[in-house]
């Protein structure tokens, strides 16, 4: 089993995600850091020279191949939930949390993140905040519908969230089962 960290930009998948791991004595993996390693450039550089379409198939062979290993809290791409695929791969290896900022939280955040640029580029003419409203628009159904279990991150710090998605866990698939294989 693997726990699959879904939300838009800025919810927090890298830092709950390292956070659960961390509690869990699981492997950590992000998939836009193993894409960067893998294609040797950055979100940013690759979408520049070869689109969106080509990097969504690319994110979703990194999320088929990171699946086939266990006990990891894999942090997606704010859009993976975007390739129906990529949400049957997730629900079929592990439990889906949808990690859920509001849309002033995300703009703060991402304004205040100096790699939103090269990490984070925009998906459409209107840039990075601005394009915020309609994209949330569009992905919070299929969050809702990819989701086993969500939670608010506004108001609560890394460690709160992470113990409380542990939490739930354990109780949902017991604490024999979150423990890693050696």
């Amino acid at each position: 089993m693997n726990i699959y960290l879904i939300g838009y930009r800025c919810s927090g998948k890298t830092s709950v995600g390292k956070s659960l791991a961390g509690i869990l004595g699981w492997f950590f993996i992000d998939l836009d850091v193993e894409f960067e390693r893998q294609f040797r450039m950055t979100i940013f550089e690759f979408v520049s020279q070869h689109g969106w379409d080509t990097f969504r198939e690319k994110e979703h062979d990194i999320l088929k191949r990171s699946c086939a290993k266990t006990c990891q809290v894999v942090a997606t791409g704010g859009g993976v939930v975007a390739d129906p695929g990529n949400i049957q791969i997730m629900q079929d290896s592990g439990t889906v949390v949808w990690l859920k900022a509001s849309i002033p939280s995300i703009k703060r955040r991402i304004l205040n993140d100096h790699n939103t640029d090269t990490l984070r580029p925009a998906l459409t003419s209107k840039g990075a905040v601005n394009e915020i409203d309609e994209l949330m628009t569009e992905r919070t159904p299929l969050y809702a519908t990819a989701a086993d279990l969500s939670v608010e991150t506004d108001h609560y710090d890394v460690i709160t969230i992470s113990r409380w998605i542990a939490k739930r866990l354990e109780k949902s698939h017991g604490l024999a089962s979150l423990k890693p294989v050696k």
